[in-house]
């Protein structure tokens, strides 16, 4: 059948099953088919499929008049980049924002607009680097958090926003901050003086925590990889990958192929964890950030003994760990532990409270027990649980002399309080949990 005599209907469902490259050829087949190809619906769906967009507006947030207007505005503002992969950016930018939105809208208020071409090639300039293409989008879509000032890290306030976030044991805290890329010029500059690197390194610091652990994130501008510093960095530059190798490729290739660097991998497995609960929010001290503690299975036990509930999970604290020569890694490991609901629960009895007085830590490797800790209290406490109050959360940390092990145990528990016991000591399970060096490092 001849095209030109089809019925507007039959034309409008035929251009519905393109996609918008043979849409906007279509459109130069003849004036009629202008009109039905410049149809908005068609582009309000390309706007939804490819840019996740329900409403049409510009890269920079500000309305278009239609959806073909705003997808040309996209095509045009990125079309040095593989479209696949600004697609990519874009879903995972998508993703992580969605999630700060409804569960951490203060730290969404830290993210910056996104850099301009200009802004990129002056840092590549000035760092003498070229970034990896994926990073390169990254940053065209978010420059990065806004930083705290000092006076905001001194008070805490502002300094636990890091949108990779962290953990805290003793008085080591570490909260990681995503930089923007005025931020990443001026800490790679000091850190490659500080590290003796050459003037022609290709690492420049793109994460980093602003509290009392000092964390820090390297980009491999020439392999697209990123490492983290432990804490022989200032001595012998040591590093430890945070992605798998395996999984990068095609970094600087623009053509054929799926461009992805650790950097993408590394937001993207990130805003997984967020999304599943893999990785929740944690409040301290009246402020909230992202805790990189495990909360799902398999890294994260649960035991419930006499009605006490006892979950636990670790995580690899690279900044005090030892990788290259004298292999000490270190593990930082979080128990958190609540009465449920009905009570305390012993011989039949039930108690409204209980109160821990005894540890005791199995920590093994290779199927050898390394260490057998007994003692009062844990962290110099000893944690009165009531139904249905707040989990009672400690952080420890523990050395390895291998790459893996685990961890179990037991506390001793009295019904009722230490002042006044209600009946006899009980033990309550701590089920195994694993140390291990993970596939990524956060």
């Amino acid at each position: 059948m001849d095209l030109e005599s089809a019925g507007g209907l039959a034309i409008h469902t035929i251009i519905s099953k393109l996609g918008p490259n043979d849409t906007a050829a279509v459109a130069c087949v003849s004036k009629r088919f202008r009109v039905y190809a410049s149809d908005d619906s068609h582009w309000s769906k390309f706007c939804a499929d490819d840019l996740h967009l329900s409403s049409p507006q510009n890269p920079d947030g500000n309305p278009t008049n239609s959806f073909k207007e705003a997808y040309q505005t996209w095509r045009n503002s990125f079309h040095m980049y593989p479209w696949s992969l600004v697609k990519r950016v874009k879903r995972c930018w998508g993703r992580l924002q969605s999630w700060l939105a409804v569960n951490f809208p203060e730290a969404l208020g830290t993210l910056r607009k996104g850099a301009s071409e200009d802004e990129i090639n002056e840092l590549e300039k000035c760092l003498k680097v070229k970034l990896p293409l994926p990073t390169r989008v990254i940053y065209r879509f978010c420059d990065g958090q806004e930083v705290p000032s000092i006076e905001l890290i001194d008070h805490m306030r502002g300094a636990s926003l890091g949108l990779i976030g962290g953990y805290c044991f003793y008085d080591h805290m570490v909260n990681v901050f995503l930089l923007p890329l005025k931020h990443v010029m001026v800490e790679t500059g000091y850190i490659v003086r500080r590290l003796g690197f050459s003037s022609r390194v290709e690492y420049i610091v793109v994460a980093s925590s602003f509290t009392s652990g000092e964390k820090i994130f390297f980009l491999n501008c020439a392999n697209g990889q990123l490492y983290v510093g432990t804490r022989n960095l200032t001595t012998n530059k040591e590093m430890v990958p945070c992605v798998p190798n395996s999984l990068l490729r095609s970094v600087h290739v623009s053509q054929g192929g799926e461009q992805q660097d650790a950097m993408l991998l590394w937001l993207e497995e990130h805003g997984r964890r967020l999304e599943t609960g893999f990785i929740k929010l944690r409040e301290e001290n009246k402020f909230r950030s992202i805790c990189q503690f495990p909360e799902q299975a398999s890294l994260c036990s649960t035991a419930v003994t006499n009605g006490v509930q006892v979950r636990a999970s670790a995580l690899f604290v690279p900044e005090y760990s030892a990788i290259q020569h004298e292999l000490e890694i270190y593990f930082s490991y979080s128990i958190r532990m609540s009465l449920l609901p009905e009570g305390c629960i012993v011989n039949g009895m039930s108690f409204g409270t209980c109160q821990l007085y005894w540890r005791r830590w199995l920590i093994c490797a290779n199927d050898d027990v390394l260490s057998d800790v007994n003692g009062e209290a844990v962290i110099g406490k000893f944690p009165l649980l009531r139904p249905g109050e707040k989990e009672f959360v400690y952080q420890s940390c523990t050395p390895l002399p291998v790459s893996s092990g685990s961890v179990e145990g037991s506390f001793t528990f009295v019904p009722g309080r230490l002042a006044d016991p209600k009946g006899s000591p009980f033990e309550v399970e701590v089920a195994s949990f694993p140390l291990q060096l993970p596939d990524y490092i956060f």
